[in-house]
């Protein structure tokens, strides 16, 4: 299988939980000295930028190479740079559409020939809910990259569901990774507030998601999608959980 974005956080979680299964997992990411970090004890490593359609590529033959085949596919690489409206440039919008939304088009595109030769495969694509069902100020190029997937995921599951390969993607809410601990206490604070469970999420919670909608338990679920938020999206204010 291979995980992108597989360096830290929510991907390196995942690469972790699937190896734990027994999963030969090729963790890609754009830092190889990064990715070989996090592939110890777990899987093995390759330098991927997924917005390269020749990283891509590359990233697919070495799969085939060191693990036999391409079975599982997680598209999990992502950027969230914040910029608001009339502050954002081009080059803002272009980075972030590149690598979230186009990457996740190339990464499947160059696995797409190994999975059909298998005759089964599962495509998993980490989201958001921002986009998809929330918003949020600064990340109107991030958001439109989320809901942009979800568009792919549902498409592409129709057009490879004769080749028994499903199509699903996990949107998660917000999950304690280094990105968001970067964005300091106070935005933690407010966020957790804002969580009936009173928590952020693990990367553990998003990659057990990933891992059911990749077992033969969920083949006759595709274009799907599980939100894994802690019920994040659910009050419809704040008020809503005041006496909690």
């Amino acid at each position: 299988m291979i995980v992108t974005g597989a360096s830290k956080g929510i991907g390196k979680g995942i690469a972790r939980v699937f190896a734990s299964k027994g999963a030969k997992v090729l963790l890609a990411a754009r830092d190889l000295a990064q990715a070989e970090g996090a592939a110890a004890g777990i899987g093995s490593a390759v330098a991927a930028d997924v917005s390269s359609e020749e990283d891509c590529a590359r990233m697919a033959r070495t799969a085939v190479e060191r693990h036999g085949g391409i079975d599982i596919v997680c598209c999990n690489a992502g950027v969230f740079p914040a910029a608001r409206l009339g502050a954002m440039t081009v080059a803002d919008w272009d980075q972030v559409l590149d690598i979230n939304l186009k990457g996740t088009f190339l990464t499947v595109n160059a696995c797409l020939p190994e999975l059909k030769a298998r005759g089964k495969g599962r495509i998993i694509v980490t989201s958001s809910i921002t986009g998809p069902i929330t918003g949020y100020p600064g990340w109107s190029h991030y958001a439109a990259s989320k809901a942009g997937q979800l568009g792919f995921v549902r498409t592409a599951a129709i057009e490879l569901a004769p080749h028994n390969i499903t199509v699903n993607a996990v949107l998660p809410g917000n999950i304690l990774t280094q990105g968001v601990e970067a964005l300091g206490p106070e935005y933690i604070a407010r966020m957790t507030s804002a969580i009936p469970q009173r928590r952020l999420g693990t990367v553990e919670d998003v990659a057990y998601a990933a891992l059911f909608l990749a077992s033969d338990e969920a083949a006759f679920i595709t274009g799907q999608t599980i939100v894994v938020d802690g019920g994040q999206v659910l009050p419809e204010s704040h008020m809503a959980l005041e006496d909690l």
